[in-house]
């Protein structure tokens, strides 16, 4: 998909997403979303197309790194927990709980009794923050092998992505197919009617970005909240220069 009409496309969606900000705003309503999927299946890049615009204190986009040793000895889902959006926010989860299901299980940091109580735990997790009146929306994005390997090898050139390729990514290469395993492992566990999981097709990262986008925005209300006119009244007076009358300047234009 060409760069301007992925563009074309997207601005009006990202309209509909501040009106459902507002609609969020107003209502107090909570949205948590969750984007799961292999290594460059594009999680990054459709978060930022959804929160650009978007009013980043209401707004949180959540990456969490590696536990800590005090997280490695609390209850699972704990660190997860001061992230969850207060009244009228949005939080953006890059990555969740369910890297236990995946990178933990696959790559063996998590034991085989601690996957097992995870997905018996979740779906308890998830209906209590429904019940609470939490909207959550899971989506995996879906990438083959073929095209996750160009992306890697783009990465591994591009000195400007190459902080996105870990070690971890390079032994995950050799396990796309217990990758597939425990993903299925886990839709089977926690795909539950008021927390069920979407998958979309990533291998065309824009075409995957906007139609991810309009799936959430069609899951949420249609209910627009009017929005206010603002009108600038004429300043009156000619417009003033900044001016520095102390002993700090401005540094040299570089460029």
């Amino acid at each position: 998909m060409k760069r301007k009409e992925y563009e074309k496309a997207l601005e009006p969606l990202q309209v509909e997403l501040n009106q459902v900000a507002r609609w969020l705003e107003h209502t107090g309503k909570r949205l948590v979303v969750l984007f799961e999927g292999r290594d460059t299946a594009g999680k990054g890049g459709v978060i930022n197309a959804i929160a650009e615009t978007l009013n980043p204190r209401r707004t949180h986009v959540v990456a969490l790194a590696k536990p800590s040793e005090r997280e490695l000895g609390q209850w699972y889902f704990q660190r997860y927990v001061p992230h969850l959006p207060a009244a009228g926010e949005i939080t953006l989860f890059d990555r969740s709980w369910y890297n236990r299901a995946g990178v933990e299980k696959v790559m063996g940091y998590a034991s085989p009794d601690q996957v097992k109580a995870f997905l018996r735990q979740v779906p308890v997790f998830e209906q209590m923050l429904v019940d609470d009146g939490i909207l959550l929306l899971k989506y995996w994005l879906a990438v083959d092998q073929a095209q996750q390997e160009e992306r890697f090898a783009e990465r591994a050139k591009d000195p400007l992505k190459r902080w996105k390729l870990s070690p971890i990514d390079i032994k995950a290469r050799e396990k796309y197919a217990d990758y597939g395993r425990a993903r299925d492992a886990m839709f089977k566990a926690t795909h539950r009617p008021k927390a069920p999981w979407t998958v979309v097709d990533f291998n065309d990262q824009k075409r995957g970005r906007l139609t991810l986008i309009r799936h959430l925005l069609d899951q949420l209300p249609d209910h627009p909240v009017p929005r206010s006119r603002i009108t600038l009244p004429p300043l009156g007076k000619k417009p003033g220069k900044e001016r520095y009358t102390g002993p700090v300047k401005p540094i040299a234009t570089a460029y």
